[in-house]
This record gives structure tokens, C-alpha cells and sequence, in this order.
């Protein structure tokens, strides 16, 4: 088992411990970008109200509901659709990242992957943008991942180099993987241009960081 990751019955067992869980939403497609580039799949993220991008679900106490009852409460708030959630739906359970060294995390994740029919998909991204309680508040809009690589580097790599929560990244990393949405010598090419975007986007926040610097000296 790798290193954080805990089997259900110990993360369920955990004392003290606060519980979130999340799903990817995902379905497999025909459609096209501009008639010619292949999609593939349909995999929904959403834009967060702090800015960072993540899946869809939430805090759930299994001592009044259970994980996937927790999970699809959760997601009728966020998404304005009831989806059944079940336990065979369920990835992994592990602790998430620490805030710092000294103190370790108290919060377990529960990852779900959730496959769809492709309006499916549609009607969950249309009730998120209308119907959802949360829309506009803790959740900003939904965002499919863009599994393609366009000449120039655009796609995938730029979509992986924004700021995730937690381990959200890494959780969607690896589904690509395991279910084999991406070939794993594509994702390790848009990991790779995925650094370089995000060394160049350090620079562009300096010079950034500078001007208000100068600005709010001039004042």
C-alpha cells in the first residue's frame, strides 16, 4: 500500500480524524475539438471558491451517513443532480497532505471514479450551472480536462500546471493512468512541458510582484 494510503476499514477506524470525499465524474466521447482532434473522454473538475481547481464532493461524518451517502449529498449541492454513489466506486482512502511537517494531517480523502454515459455528463455540467445550490459560492464553475495536445504544447500540460487542491492532482495523474484515458508516455510528455509552463508562470508573477512593489511605493 503506498506510503499515506489506508484500506477502508482503517480510515473508517481512525479516531479524531475528519472525512472528505470526491469523485471523478468521467464518460467516453465521439466529439471533436474543431472537427479534427480527438477528445475522447469527458472527465469534469471544478473551479473552487478558493481559486483552485478539484473534484466535486465534500466533508462527510460517518457517524451520521455513510461515505457514499455523504458523497451524493454532497454532490446534489455542488452539481443540482442526485447521483447514486457506491462502494465499488471507491479508489482509495489515505490521509491528505500535512499543512506542515509538525503537524500531520488529521483530514482522510476518499477518492471515487464514477463512469457515465456522455449526456449524462452534459445534464450534470447544464444542472451545475443552473440548478446547483452551490453554484456561484463554494463552487465557481465546472471544467472538463482537456486529455488532447495541440501544436504548441496547448491541452493537457497547461490544464495540469494550475493550482489543485490537495492531492487532487495527483488523484487525477492517476486515474489517467490506471484507466488508461492517456497513454502514459503522453502524460509523462505533458507532466514534463507541465514544469516548464509552471517555471515560466513563477517568472511572470515576479515581474508582476514587482510592478505593484513600484506602484505601491509611488503611492
Amino acid at each position: 500500500m503506498a506510503c499515506g494510503q489506508l484500506s477502508r476499514a482503517e480510515a473508517l477506524a481512525c479516531s479524531g480524524c475528519r472525512h472528505a470525499c470526491h469523485v471523478m465524474l468521467y464518460s467516453d466521447t465521439e466529439s471533436q475539438l474543431f472537427g479534427k482532434i480527438p477528445i475522447r473522454h469527458i472527465i469534469l473538475m471544478q473551479m473552487r471558491f478558493d481559486g483552485l481547481l478539484g473534484f466535486p464532493g465534500g466533508l462527510v461524518n460517518p457517524s451520521e451517513e455513510t461515505l457514499e451517502a455523504g458523497l451524493s449529498r454532497e454532490l446534489l449541492e455542488e452539481l443540482g443532480v442526485a447521483l447514486p454513489i457506491s462502494i465499488e466506486d471507491h479508489v482509495d482512502s489515505c490521509h491528505a497532505p500535512a499543512s506542515s511537517p509538525s503537524s500531520p494531517s488529521r483530514l482522510i480523502t476518499h477518492f471515487y471514479v464514477k463512469k457515465m454515459e456522455e449526456e449524462q455528463i452534459k445534464e450534470v455540467e447544464r444542472a451545475a450551472a443552473s440548478t446547483a445550490p452551490d453554484h456561484g459560492q463554494e463552487v465557481l464553475g465546472m471544467v472538463r480536462v482537456p486529455l488532447y495536445t495541440r501544436k504548441g504544447g496547448g491541452g493537457l500540460a497547461p490544464f495540469l500546471s494550475h493550482s489543485f487542491i490537495g492531492n487532487a492532482r495527483s488523484q487525477l495523474v492517476d486515474s489517467l493512468l490506471r484507466l488508461n484515458l492517456v497513454a502514459p508516455e503522453d502524460l509523462h510528455r505533458a507532466l514534463t512541458h507541465s514544469l516548464e509552463i509552471h517555471s515560466h508562470t513563477a517568472e511572470d508573477l515576479k515581474v508582476s510582484l514587482a510592478l505593484t512593489d513600484a506602484r505601491r511605493k509611488h503611492f
